[in-house]
């Protein structure tokens, strides 16, 4: 079975690194060894944050006019590395987090990874101490740097870094500093550098932001129904989720193999490849497909690839192949959704996303199974 999986399912990617926080944030919130929610979306975020991020890119307008590309998803990775979403807080509806979210104490003890001492700003009116500084709230702000960036959100005229809406406003607000053009990754990069001078810092927010992007895109469902729907909803419910070779079955995401054609492992990432995860979408509807990409074009009617795009339906496999007429090339399979969009695991160092059917070369026609 391995050895057919690295010949027939050429769809696998390099791992998203774990969580790991700011040297200034609290190590908050367990996960999986995947460092995702089950379901691989922005499910991991609690609705009343994702609505603060939310509500902070429409306001960030007011104070930094100029700044360009400041998105949600930008948001929830820096609010992820630092705080995990605040999960397992209590969030009111006007966004106060109780209790509170404390860094470590910042006083060069080495304890959580601070090295430099940071003398107190605020005599512990954000902070909770005057012995120090430590980073707070979701965001994790140095009072200081919050004392420049803190806007009130909620018009209760108090800007406070541990209300929801407050601190992603002031996170907005920080990022888009010098008129930054976030759409450009050189300068999303730039911004999430200055947030924590760390490299491994920027890598893990930017591979958070990624994921968070393409749980973002939500193709249009109206007219789809029953277990066609059922297979489309399940495929979706894993944007985000990292790929790995081999990885993924009928139950949901595994931990893959070793070794692609290019020579990447899936062995240390939990995800889909691509023939995984329509795998486990068909299960879900109740239908069994074979393990491997080339397996699956002999389930249900086989579409011609001579009929061309425009044949598919919604549900419909869609194969790709080195060598299109001959199955026993077929490399990689997604599930039409409709509108020339495929749900998608491409390759190593993606995530499972929302593709244009020509993302993948090689057009081999599709499968109806519903």
């Amino acid at each position: 079975m391995v050895a057919l999986l690295m010949l027939a399912a050429v769809c696998c990617a390099a791992p998203v690194s774990g969580a790991i926080s700011a040297y200034v944030a609290l190590r908050a919130g367990a996960q999986d060894d995947s460092g995702l929610a089950e379901d691989g979306s922005a499910a991991d975020i609690p609705p009343r944050m994702l609505a603060a991020y939310k509500k902070a890119v429409q306001q960030a307008g007011t104070y930094v006019p100029r700044c360009r590309g400041i998105r949600w998803p930008v948001l929830a990775g820096i609010a992820k590395v630092e705080s995990n979403h605040a999960v397992g807080r209590s969030i009111t509806a006007g966004g106060d987090i109780r209790p509170k979210i404390y860094g470590v104490l910042l006083n060069g003890s080495g304890a959580g990874g601070n090295t430099t001492v940071f003398p107190d700003t605020d005599n512990g009116r954000w902070d909770g101490t005057a012995r120090g500084e430590r980073a707070v709230g979701p965001f994790q702000f140095l009072p200081s740097t919050w004392e420049s960036v803190g806007k009130d959100a909620g018009g209760d005229k108090t800007a406070d870094p541990h209300n929801a809406d407050d601190a992603a406003l002031g996170a907005a607000i920080y990022l888009c500093g010098n008129d930054r053009d976030l759409t450009k990754r050189s300068q999303l990069e730039a911004a999430i550098f200055q947030y924590n001078h760390s490299q491994a810092y920027v890598t893990n927010v930017l591979g958070w932001i990624d994921q968070y992007t393409a749980a973002a895109k939500d193709p249009d469902l109206k007219n789809v129904t029953g277990k066609v729907r059922t297979v489309i909803e399940a495929a979706l419910s894993q944007r985000g989720v990292p790929y790995s070779w081999g990885g993924g079955n009928a139950s949901g995401t595994s931990y893959g193999i070793c070794c692609s054609p290019n020579g990447k492992s899936g062995a240390g990432i939990k995800g889909f490849d691509c023939s995984g995860l329509t795998q486990y979408a068909y299960a879900k509807a109740g239908v069994s497909l074979p393990r491997v990409a080339s397996a699956q074009a002999g389930a249900g009617r086989r579409i011609p690839a001579g009929l061309g795009t425009s044949a598919l339906k919604a549900g419909d496999l869609v194969f790709y192949a080195t060598a299109p007429g001959r199955d026993s090339t077929i490399y990689h399979v997604g599930i039409y959704v409709g509108s020339g969009k495929i749900v998608n695991a491409p390759r190593p160092g993606a995530v499972v996303r929302v593709d244009p059917v020509n993302a993948m070369p090689g057009f081999a026609g599709g499968a109806r199974l519903l």
